[in-house]
């Protein structure tokens, strides 16, 4: 259901979210540890789901507003987890064997010197390689212009799936996708006007955006 949205933690930021989102007309699968919470969205015309497990699987993009990192990692790879209902194209790379590292231990594999230099030649154990996590999000952005031709896409990530496909709007070679900094929490602006995507700018950190039409 590609048009649903999950909104998985419904507290003092997520509950308010998720029901503007409602009212705004947005079909949404909710869940909260707390049953109170919950019935409050569906009441408001939400479906409510079990589990995050049961979140993803019935929706095409999901939403997470806990509270802790700690929290994040048990909606996401916890028991009946997102990652156990979510489509391929629900996550950003699958790495496979390597959920769950953290980054200081995906650092000690030996595979990581590959990752950074020769990342074409990759792909995560069991998982998928860059160059189909890159086709995969540029599909899927197109897919997003497509239908909101004209209009302001925001789309939220982590770094390196964000330098992927900054890589691949600049043309840049896979290999060298790596030289791409993105900071946390920055911006990067791309234009796709027509059947060719423009970048506006990478890595912008100071908040200054009307210079992009973006107030």
């Amino acid at each position: 259901m590609p048009n649903t949205v999950g909104f998985i933690g419904l507290g003092a930021m997520g509950g308010p979210m998720a029901l503007n989102l409602v009212k705004q007309g947005f079909l949404l699968v909710v869940h909260d540890i707390d049953p109170v919470k919950a019935e409050r969205l569906r009441v408001a015309g939400a479906a409510v789901a079990d589990s995050a497990e049961a979140v993803a699987a019935a929706v095409g993009r999901t939403i997470c507003m806990v509270e802790t990192t700690a929290q994040t990692e048990e909606v996401v790879l916890g028991d009946k987890g997102v990652i156990e209902g979510a489509a391929r194209g629900h996550v950003e790379i699958d790495v496979g064997e390597w959920t769950g590292l953290s980054l200081a231990q995906a650092r000690r594999r030996k595979e990581w010197e590959i990752v950074q230099s020769h990342p074409s030649g990759f792909r995560f154990p069991g998982g998928e390689s860059f160059m189909e996590a890159q086709t995969r999000m540029t599909a899927a952005v197109a897919r997003l212009v497509e239908r909101h031709r004209g209009g302001t896409i925001v789309a939220v990530s982590h770094a390196d799936p964000i330098k992927l496909f900054a890589a691949h709007a600049l043309g840049t070679p896979l290999d060298l996708f790596q030289r791409i900094v993105i900071a946390t929490g920055s911006i990067t602006v791309i234009a796709w006007p027509r059947d060719v995507p423009g970048v506006l700018t990478v890595n912008s950190v100071d908040g200054q955006l009307t210079a992009y039409g973006l107030a």
